[in-house]
């Protein structure tokens, strides 16, 4: 197609110019920066609440793993003190049952030489 078959818009009535189609388009880009910048900005403010969520949750975590060594150290000495009381309390058993073997004649009475 040679260049002298091509019409050309410029003159046509409402067409806009070079220099206002320019500035419409950075009109657009100036808008466009407005609204990324404002979308940064809100992201930002939500990756800044997130940190201090994060570090909220590891001071909490941090707090709850100290009360659990201590409840478990507490467990520990629990358990060790039912162990110890049913020891003896097998051997007051066993104490008891010879008691009163002696005391029913079922076994003879041990002789205790002064």
């Amino acid at each position: 197609m040679a260049p002298y078959e091509i019409e050309g818009t410029s003159e046509w009535l409402g067409s806009p110019t070079p220099l206002e189609t320019c500035r419409h388009q950075l009109r657009i880009y100036e808008n466009e920066v407005e609204e990324l910048t404002l979308q940064l900005r809100q992201a930002r403010e939500k990756i800044f609440k997130l940190v201090e969520m994060h570090t909220e949750a590891i001071n909490q975590r941090d707090e709850a793993m100290t009360n659990l060594r201590e409840c478990s150290g507490e467990s520990a000495k629990l358990r060790k003190r039912m162990y110890d009381l049913d020891i003896s309390a097998m051997a007051y058993q066993r104490d008891a049952e010879r008691l009163r073997g002696i005391l029913n004649g079922l076994t003879p009475q041990t002789k205790t030489i002064i």
